[in-house]
């Protein structure tokens, strides 16, 4: 198969570029994607995106035939996506953030806060709560998470990476582990708020590993999820995290908390109704009385 390959402009950069498959079969996506590599070599499969007639060629595996391209002729609309990055990497960076500020405002008080710090039960316990969240984050990261997706652009690290280095980390480290920066509670209200935080991370890895069973290693293919949680939310997942975070906000009282929850739960909403509606569409049979993130609300 040749196909010519132009810019979103109207460009030529491939006049003719011959498109060959692996399996001897029809060539497929990713054959593309090959061929145009060993004509451009910057341009790795990861970062290129493929348009014909208006559609988006974003399944490796479909044959060219498949999309209407014609054997010879055809025209392709191609864009470069720019550097990329692994999407494990992205996790793994965005989590290191806090684990390496929250010790370094507890430990290095002095030179912060101008003071040695005398925490109280509140911060001493708000302290590990959130060291243990981004803990099993990164655990899940490695050992949980199946990726739809291999990559994301660089330049996105650096937007997704403030919303946990700075509002995450370094603003509720700062406000939260500062002189008074966190009230004493009776023994009973601190149990009830850890009960909840466990609750919720315990949930939340639960719905995690119910994703990861649905999707084979290597495979991009997408199930109906159910079972614990799903049957109430199509994202559980990003409730019981909600829930965690509300249990870190009831315990250390702090504005700074409120604030990154907001934005926090904000986003995971957006990208609940996002992932709703996307189920919806692929799946006819998708159960209508679920919800996208809030039980029995939205």
């Amino acid at each position: 198969m040749n196909v010519q390959v132009v810019s979103r402009s109207g460009k030529v950069i491939e006049a003719n570029l011959e498109v060959t498959s692996r399996s001897g079969g029809e060539p497929t996506v990713a054959d593309l994607k090959r061929a145009f590599h060993a004509e451009k070599k910057p341009m790795y499969p990861e970062r290129q995106r493929w348009t014909y007639d208006g559609k988006v060629l974003d399944k490796d595996a479909t044959t060219l035939a498949s999309c209407g391209v014609p054997a010879s002729g055809g025209k392709l609309v191609f864009k470069d996506l720019g550097p990329q990055i692994g999407w494990r990497t992205v996790f793994m960076l965005e989590y290191l953030g806090p684990l390496l500020i929250y010790p370094f405002f507890w430990h290095l008080d002095t030179l912060i806060y101008g003071q040695k710090v005398e925490r109280n039960r509140t911060q001493r316990i708000a302290y590990m709560m959130l060291m243990a969240h981004f803990l099993k984050r990164e655990y899940e990261t490695v050992f949980v998470h199946r990726f739809s997706h291999g990559t994301m652009p660089l330049s996105n690290l650096f937007k997704n990476s403030f919303h946990y280095w700075i509002l995450s980390g370094v603003l509720i480290a700062w406000r939260v582990f500062a002189p008074n920066g966190a009230p004493e509670h009776s023994d009973t209200y601190v149990a009830a708020c850890v009960a909840l935080y466990a609750f919720g991370q315990m949930s939340n890895y639960m719905t995690h590993a119910i994703l990861r069973d649905l999707r084979p290693p290597g495979s991009t293919a997408r199930k109906i999820p159910y079972g614990y949680g799903f049957n109430l939310v199509s994202c559980p997942n990003y409730f019981f995290e909600a829930v965690s975070w509300t249990a870190v906000l009831l315990l250390t009282q702090s504005w700074a908390t409120l604030v990154f929850i907001i934005f926090a739960v904000g986003q995971m909403y957006l990208w609940a109704v996002k992932k709703h509606k996307a189920y919806k569409k692929e799946f006819p049979n998708y159960p209508k009385d679920r919800k996208a993130m809030f039980p029995f609300i939205a």
